[in-house]
C-alpha cells in the first residue's frame, strides 16, 4: 500500500504559473495536499518525501478543452472513470466535455447526471458544454437558460456546422441576451467533408480534400453575425494560416472572440500522413507547413 506524505518537497523543477507570470528554476513545497510555498520555503517546513524534478515543468492542473467522455452513449470506447483517469494521470485535472455524446447534452436532466458521475469520482474538474441546437440538428434551438442552471458552462455544436445562417444568428442572439459563450467549430457543411487538406498530396494520393475556404468562409460568416449580434464566440481548432489571420484582425475590430489550436496541428503537418497512416486521419485535417508555422506564431503573440 502507498504511503501517503502529508509534506512534500519538489526540487529543483521550472515552476511556471501562467496567472502570475511566474517562470524560474525553483522549489514547491506541499502540505496535506495542498499549496505551502513557491521559492522562499520556511525553514522550519518538516519535509516528508522529496520528488526531483530536474530538468521537468512544475505547472497548475491543465485544461482539455474537448475530451470526448464517451458517455452516455459510447461506453465500449471508454468510460467516464477511464477517461478521467487517464486524463488526471496526464496532468489534466480540468475537461471541457462538448454535447456529441449519445444522446446528445440537449437537456438539463443529462447535463445533471453527467455532472453527477463526474463528482462522485472525484477526479478532476467537469464543465459540460450544452448542445447549442436540439440534437445538434441545427434546427431548434435548446433551451439555453435551463442548461446553464444544471452546469452548462457554454454551447456547441461539437464538429456538426449550422448549414442555416438565420439558426446561427438567432443561436447567437439568444446567448448574447444572457451573456453566454458559443464554441463553435469554424467549417462550412459542404466544404468540409473531405479527409485531407486539399493540395497536391491529397491529389497525388486519391483523397477527398478540405479546401482553407472551409474554414475562411465559416469564419467570415460568423463574423458578420457577430457584429450584428454581440455575442462572444470561443472558436475551436483552427487550422490554417489565412484563418489566424482573419481572426487577428477580428480581435483588432473589437469581436468577442477567443479560439484554440489541437496540439496536433502545432506539431504535424499533411506529409505525417506518410503512407495512409489512418492516426492522421484528423479533424481538422492537418495542413502544410506555413500553416502550421502560422498557428504556433499565433499561439506565441496571443493571437
Amino acid at each position: 500500500m502507498m504511503t501517503m506524505h502529508k509534506n512534500i518537497l519538489i526540487k529543483g523543477g521550472r515552476v511556471i504559473d501562467p496567472a502570475s507570470g511566474f517562470d524560474e528554476i525553483t522549489d514547491v513545497a506541499l502540505a496535506d495536499g495542498a499549496l505551502a510555498a513557491i521559492k522562499n520555503i520556511a525553514s522550519d517546513f518538516q519535509v516528508e518525501h522529496t520528488i526531483d524534478a530536474s530538468g521537468c515543468l512544475v505547472l497548475p492542473g491543465l485544461v482539455d478543452l474537448a475530451m470526448r467522455l464517451r458517455e452516455p452513449g459510447h461506453e465500449h470506447e471508454g468510460m467516464l472513470e477511464s477517461e478521467m483517469t487517464a486524463a488526471v494521470a496526464g496532468g489534466v485535472t480540468s475537461l471541457v466535455c462538448p454535447p456529441d455524446t449519445d444522446p446528445v447534452l440537449d437537456v438539463p436532466g443529462l447535463v445533471e447526471m453527467l455532472r453527477f458521475r463526474a463528482e462522485k469520482l472525484n477526479l478532476g474538474h467537469l464543465y459540460p458544454l450544452g448542445a447549442l441546437t436540439r440534437g445538434l440538428a441545427g434546427e431548434a434551438l435548446t433551451e439555453m437558460l435551463e442548461l446553464t442552471e444544471a452546469g452548462c458552462v457554454g454551447f456547441s455544436q461539437a464538429d456538426v456546422p449550422v448549414q442555416n445562417t438565420q439558426v446561427l444568428q438567432r443561436a447567437l442572439q439568444y446567448a448574447s441576451t444572457f451573456g453566454y459563450t458559443v464554441w463553435l467549430r469554424p467549417q462550412d457543411f459542404y466544404l468540409g467533408k473531405g479527409v485531407a487538406a486539399s493540395g497536391a498530396l491529397a491529389t497525388r494520393m486519391g483523397l477527398s480534400g478540405v479546401p482553407v475556404a472551409a474554414e475562411t468562409i465559416a469564419l467570415l460568416t460568423l463574423f458578420e453575425l457577430m457584429k450584428t449580434t454581440d455575442a462572444r464566440v470561443h472558436l475551436c481548432r483552427l487550422s490554417s494560416a489565412a484563418g489566424v489571420a482573419l481572426v487577428h484582425q477580428a480581435k483588432l475590430d473589437g469581436l468577442k472572440v477567443t479560439c484554440d489550436i489541437s496540439i496536433n496541428s502545432l506539431h504535424l503537418t499533411e506529409n505525417d500522413i506518410g503512407f495512409f497512416d489512418s492516426r492522421a486521419r484528423l479533424t481538422p485535417p492537418l495542413r502544410q507547413q506555413r500553416d502550421r508555422d502560422a498557428l504556433r506564431a499565433a499561439l506565441a503573440d496571443g493571437t
